[in-house]
């Protein structure tokens, strides 16, 4: 601005931005012009035109019902979470009462498949381990060699979730399918185990976001009471 030029208030370009800096600026503008609320008219997508009030109550009712949809959601995934928890409970009363591995394993193939409605549990153990203690003779106890699988999925993590090659499903189950599993991993006393695969028809069942608290807990447990087992 200068003096041959001055720059009047009704020549500054009037923007969205200047707008929102005054209203932000003056929030009392509307109680000096309350006819405003009600007289002012807008566009709404499904509505048509509509005053500010009404605009305000919509968008009220949908965060509200926004609130009310988490909230819903929030009590389903708690409900689900404590039903998880009270049969991983009974689960692990069941499996300490196990008098040998005949019957820890056949406690873990019926709760995968009546009490988790899963498809199906696999356990390897691994040929260093079996070098010292005796086979059990089940039929979730893999036969194949599966080496290879625990030194791609499992080198430098207790889980692995997800999807397999089709060679690595003929490894584990002895057929391929189009489902999802979760291999753990079994250690105990410094020893490596094996791994548990458990089977899912469902190809998203097992996903690697998924939490392992509940998972950690029952790793440790079957590792334990294997090599407890096993050194009968």
């Amino acid at each position: 601005m200068n003096e041959q030029n001055p720059l009047h208030a009704d020549d500054l370009p009037l923007t969205d931005d200047l707008v929102v800096r005054y209203l932000e600026d003056n929030p009392e503008f509307f109680s000096r012009n309350p006819s405003l609320i009600t007289s002012l008219r807008l566009q709404d997508p499904h509505r048509g035109t509509v005053s500010l009030v009404e605009r305000q109550q919509t968008q009220l009712r949908q965060k509200i019902q926004g609130l009310e949809e988490e909230i819903t959601q929030l009590m389903s995934v708690a409900n689900n979470n404590e039903q998880l928890f009270r049969l991983y409970s009974d689960l692990y009363l069941q499996l300490i009462d196990s008098k040998n591995v005949t019957q820890l394993l056949d406690i873990l193939t019926r709760a995968t498949l009546e009490l988790l409605s899963l498809s199906g549990l696999k356990l390897w153990l691994t040929p260093s381990f079996i070098a010292n203690h005796a086979t059990p003779a089940h039929d979730s106890v893999i036969v194949n060699d599966c080496q290879s699988v625990i030194e791609t999925r499992l080198a430098n993590e207790d889980y692995y979730f997800g999807r397999l090659q089709q060679s690595e499903l003929q490894q584990i189950f002895g057929h391929g399918f189009a489902g999802s599993v979760v291999l753990i991993k079994l250690e105990h006393a410094g020893q490596d185990i094996g791994f548990l695969a458990i089977s899912s028809q469902d190809a998203d069942h097992f996903d690697p976001r998924m939490d392992t608290l509940l998972l950690s807990q029952f790793q440790k447990l079957v590792a334990k009471l294997l090599f407890q087992h096993l050194e009968q």
